[in-house]
């Protein structure tokens, strides 16, 4: 029986691998729209599928972003201006998308845009801090895909959403799972509504990269800062030495460990815009595959019980 069982496993990998390996025609004539593309993942991408001979429609949040993404591409690769929190920004976009792809239609849309703001308890927050990441982790990836949706449907092509094992497993405040969280949920319901249209929807989930997002100066100072402005009942219940605690788990334990390879993420994305049968899911690094990716299948006491052990303690905790 046992061996029955192996043979279909090995089946199955070998039919999954041969069947993702089959690569989409034409591709030098496909449009992909990115959003994101100052640095990180989405700059990588744009250059990365430029090389590729694809139509680039790179949208930075800049146009010092911009202007620099243009002198390491082809003159294929344009760029626009975008800010997602803004809808006159997205509608002005949208339609510079529209009068470059015309009748093809956009094969690929990539929504990469993302901030993060200070790792911190929920209490050590404000509703703005929640509201600031939500704009452009989620509700601007949301305005961004509906202005686009009618020519990536023309083309029967991709819309492909980047997530964070921060959108499976929530171990602390600062809104970033939130909005995870809400970007699997949107594209879940997405790719059933569009799989009638011949249009597939894919999610990129990441575990800890190396970028902008994580660069450790940058997320202490916002650490530090949103405990400076914390109330003083907050600051009396957790105690400045919870506050040095997170300041040292995220500063020794979390950040070093971030991935500096950020085309185990692009070649991700790329993998769902060029082949012929893309994943629904991609977990990008092995930390997200033998990590996190297991532990939001663990009984939730057993998650709960081993964050009680690495996160720091409030002072007057029971």
């Amino acid at each position: 029986m046992w061996l029955y069982l192996a043979v279909l496993v090995g089946l199955y990998y070998l039919v999954r691998w041969h069947r993702e390996r089959q690569v989409v025609s034409h591709l030098r004539d496909k449009y992909v729209f990115i959003t994101g593309c100052d640095s990180g993942f989405g700059n990588l991408l744009a250059r990365q599928l430029d090389m590729r001979g694809m139509r680039v429609l790179a949208a930075c949040l800049t146009e010092k972003g911009a202007e620099q993404l243009r002198t390491q591409a082809s003159d294929r690769l344009e760029t626009v201006t975008l800010d997602v929190t803004k809808t006159e920004s997205i509608s002005a976009a949208a339609q510079w998308v529209k009068e470059r792809v015309g009748d093809r239609g956009l094969w690929g849309l990539v929504n990469n845009a993302g901030i993060t703001l200070a790792w911190a308890p929920n209490e050590w927050l404000t509703k703005q801090d929640f509201v600031t990441i939500l704009d452009v982790n989620l509700l601007g990836m949301i305005e961004v895909t509906l202005s686009l949706l009618p020519l990536v449907r023309k083309a029967r092509g991709r819309v492909v959403n980047v997530s964070s094992v921060a959108g499976r497993f929530s171990a602390i405040g600062c809104g970033y799972s939130i909005s995870k969280y809400g970007v699997e949920a949107f594209s879940d319901s997405l790719r059933k509504e569009l799989a009638p249209f011949g249009v597939k929807v894919a999610i990129i989930e990441p575990s800890f990269f190396k970028t902008n997002m994580t660069n450790t100066e940058r997320v202490l100072l916002q650490l530090q800062e949103v405990w400076d402005r914390a109330p003083p009942e907050i600051k009396e219940i957790y105690g400045e030495k919870c506050l040095a605690s997170y300041l040292k788990l995220v500063s020794e334990q979390i950040l070093p460990k971030c991935d500096q390879n950020l085309l185990k993420v692009t070649d991700c994305m790329e993998h769902a815009l060029t082949a012929c049968h893309p994943r629904t899911r991609y977990s990008a690094g092995w930390d997200a595959k033998l990590l996190y990716l297991p532990i939001t299948y663990m009984p939730t006491f057993l998650v709960d019980t081993i964050l009680s052990w690495v996160l720091p303690r409030p002072a007057k905790a029971l």
